[in-house]
């Protein structure tokens, strides 16, 4: 076999070549700051409706989630459904507002130092100019049948939060006028014009309780209606501080609301980040050119029941679309933190496929890692050509280098997501990362690598690993918390001498995610 392949070499060395991973050099030099990190990232992060932020399994998690992963906003829809209770009529018609339940929600978020980006909908039944409804919960997707009236309840609930709360922080939050209003009779029951004059009615009312309260739009899915929306607020004159859209990199499918439609991931490696990119390019050639861009919902898949989330892969997919597009946004608001989410009902087992960072038993999936990981860098970023990677230092001089491979294994348009991430997924080996640090202060260093990978700290694994049982016990649940609890896979103490060089190589395969700290003793 020697001989063969030596002749081999010599007859066709590019072939040889070509059968030879490619070395990945990650270079860098700990003096060269390329500027403060952008953290867009985490300025963010979805959850289901407001009602469900009344529970204590939805506070634990998500006081877990700003003390780990650093959200500093929270987006949810329901905020004026039924089950908030904010506004009904007296026989005579006439208003009556409640905030009890918004109250102790934003109390809470208060406590635990987390702002609103307050998604203004769906509409009070007794206020709905019909019955058109969304999800289990019902959320009433129909325009206001008294714009006086839906202007008077805007009016009060910001006159009641700037009394709660003061002006001064009240005027850091973000008012968004509605969700996805271009998913017609899904949404919203009206069209184009109708949100339009939703949006106006709403956006004068919010700025005449306070000229710096924050308002914004459209909120659509699929990065619609921009262009027309700018106009809009041009030619009327209408308030608007910000754009917020949505995107998410499926190829087919539709929103699944009985869970049984199938999704499949798209192959195109720019989808997400391209569409964020593409739209601030949008704005920046509007009329309103510095306008601030929000993605209020974005992730691999618009479906609440698709593996994907579950997946491993989904922790490089989160990376790479940040590392793309972070720069084009102001805020990239993952949907959702917790599987504790409802639009389809209540869930029946531990791993459906749903949007959240962790299961609804506190299991962290690779996805939360991903923004854990993000969450451990250094206010400075570091000069790196490195694609895939984002280093940083702090100001302490620890480095951290935050590194991984996205790769798309899915086949394409011969399996549904629900099919193909709901099994064992093993991750090919790739070439190592050769990692080069130079300029390090002489001295003795704790090197620790954390890894998310295939079956490093992958839940889901471990999921299927006890044959995927329809419920978990205690012991199980606490077995696979175990088995995936982030303990750094090595910890090593160096010696950087005069010369300040540090160099380590990284084993690597399909979708790893690895974070190597750096810190001086």
């Amino acid at each position: 076999m020697k001989i063969f392949l030596l002749i081999l070499s010599l007859i066709f060395p590019q072939l040889l070549l070509a059968q030879q991973p490619a070395t990945r050099l990650i270079a860098l030099d700990a003096g060269l700051v390329k500027g403060k990190l952008d953290r867009s990232y985490n300025f963010c992060v979805g959850a289901g409706r407001a009602n469900e932020g009344l529970r204590a399994d939805w506070q634990r998690q998500l006081r877990q989630t700003k003390q780990e992963l650093g959200f500093r906003y929270i987006r949810f829809h329901g905020l004026l459904t039924n089950d908030m209770g904010v506004y009904q009529e007296d026989k005579k018609g006439n208003p009556i507002y409640n905030w009890q339940y918004l109250d102790e929600l934003f109390d809470f978020l208060q406590s635990i130092n987390i702002k609103p980006f307050v998604e203004l909908g769906f509409m009070p039944n007794a206020l709905a100019s019909g019955n058109k409804t969304v999800f289990w919960w019902k959320g009433n997707i129909t325009p206001p049948k008294d714009y006086q009236k839906w202007n008077g309840l805007i009016k009060n609930l910001l006159l009641h939060w700037k009394q709660r709360y003061g002006e001064t922080e009240v005027k850091t939050w973000y008012f968004e006028v509605w969700n996805e209003p271009n998913l017609k009779d899904l949404f919203f029951s009206g069209n184009q014009e109708d949100y339009f004059k939703l949006y106006q009615e709403t956006a004068k009312t919010i700025k005449a309780v306070s000229k710096d309260f924050k308002v914004g739009g459209p909120a659509t899915a699929g990065n619609a209606w921009i262009p027309e929306f700018i106009n809009f607020c041009v030619v009327k004159e209408v308030p608007v501080d910000f754009i917020s859209t949505h995107t998410y990199g499926v190829k087919q499918g539709f929103l699944d609301q009985t869970g049984d439609v199938g999704t499949i991931v798209s192959q195109d490696k720019n989808a997400v980040s391209s569409d964020m990119i593409h739209t601030k390019e949008i704005i920046q050639k509007s009329a309103l050119p510095n306008l601030e861009l929000h993605y209020t919902e974005w992730s691999s898949s618009y479906t609440p029941t698709d593996p994907i989330h579950d997946n491993y892969q989904e922790a490089a997919y989160i990376l790479d679309k940040i590392k793309k597009a972070s720069a084009s946004v102001n805020s990239m608001s993952y949907w959702t933190f917790t599987d504790i989410f409802e639009e389809l009902g209540p869930r029946m087992t531990p791993f459906h496929g749903g949007f959240g960072l962790m299961n609804y038993q506190d299991i962290k999936k690779p996805a939360y890692y991903a923004y854990q990981y993000l969450n451990q860098l250094g206010d400075q970023e570091l000069v790196n050509n490195d694609a895939s990677s984002i280093a940083t230092k702090s100001k302490n001089g620890n480095l951290q280098l935050l590194l991984w491979d996205f790769t798309i294994t899915h086949p394409g348009d011969s399996v549904n997501d629900q099919v193909y991430f709901k099994r064992d997924l093993p991750a090919k080996t790739i070439a190592p990362a050769q990692i080069s640090i130079r300029h390090l202060a002489a001295g003795k260093y704790q090197i620790q690598l954390y890894k998310t990978g295939y079956r490093s700290n992958d839940a889901y694994a471990s999921f299927i690993g006890l044959k995927s049982p329809p419920q978990l016990t205690r012991e199980q649940v606490t077995q696979i918390k175990k088995q995936n609890d982030n303990r750094p896979i090595s910890t090593v103490t160096v010696q950087v001498k005069a010369d300040g060089k540090l160099e380590k190589e990284l084993p690597m395969r399909e979708n790893d995610v690895l974070l190597l700290s750096v810190k001086k003793m």
